[in-house]
């Protein structure tokens, strides 16, 4: 089986020299532009399967890059995999608007990249049964109940609706399953994993956006002084993904 095919965008020659060496031996690194500009002309010649794209660049920022891409030269259109310094939901929605599959804040763990490259190019069935539009989905969720990007407990609990929503039974099993898989990939502790969630959740229900809580889920689940568990949660938004064709 061919490797993927993945070009790298960002000005930090350090840093891309780095990736670059860390990921040749598992996918085909088809290029790296230092500026927005050649980044655009890099994708139309080497048709990379993803691209790995900071924002801050010269001459044209990473937006910009993503507003630019012909997809029409494409039959299979590149995956793009956003690795910036930028926090922030605004920053995070807007490349999920303008097409990225993925957000990922710097520094990322190299074995963590990998498997994100890999989940987009392998055959979904295989690997998880994900559609195109989870991540978009899951962060509208988030962003509506007030859950904020920066803090760890977003992607813990981003990776578990996503296993949630691949084995539902996972859910009866989230001390001796859920949390582990989880720490396994983030190379961190369960118990971690565990009071970062509930962080996340106490986060949003500090914020007091219960009325976006019970209208996203159609029906007045919880008021102000019912805050549900993890569990409960993640069961919640991984039916509703469910219910919804996820």
């Amino acid at each position: 089986m061919a490797k993927a095919r993945v070009l790298i965008a960002d000005d930090n020659k350090e840093y891309t020299q780095m990736i670059s060496k860390e990921l040749e031996n598992t996918f085909e690194v088809v290029g790296i532009a230092e500026n927005g500009i050649e980044a655009i002309e890099m994708i139309k010649y080497s048709k990379p399967d993803v691209i790995l794209l900071d924002i801050i660049m010269p001459e044209l920022d990473g937006y910009g890059v993503l507003s630019n891409i012909d997809y029409s030269m494409y039959e299979k259109r590149p995956k793009i995999i956003v690795i910036s310094q930028l926090v922030g939901d605004a920053f995070i929605m807007k490349a999920m608007d303008y097409g990225a599959s993925y957000y990922m804040l710097k520094p990322v763990k190299t074995e963590i990249l990998i498997d994100r490259i890999k989940e987009l190019t392998e055959d979904s069935r295989q690997s998880r049964k994900v559609n195109k539009g989870m991540d978009e989905k899951i962060a509208n969720i988030f962003l509506s109940v007030g859950i904020p990007a920066h803090i760890k407990g977003y992607q813990f609990l981003r990776e578990a609706i996503k296993m949630a929503i691949d084995d539902p039974d996972i859910i009866n099993s989230i001390t001796k399953r859920l949390y582990p898989s989880i720490a396994k990939i983030y190379d961190t502790s369960a118990s971690k994993v565990e009071r970062a969630i509930r962080h996340a959740i106490e986060v949003a229900w500090n914020r007091g956006k219960i009325e976006n809580i019970n209208s996203i889920f159609g029906i007045k689940v919880y008021s102000s002084n019912d805050k549900p568990t993890n569990g409960e949660f993640i069961a919640l938004v991984a039916d509703k993904m469910l219910i919804e064709g996820a």
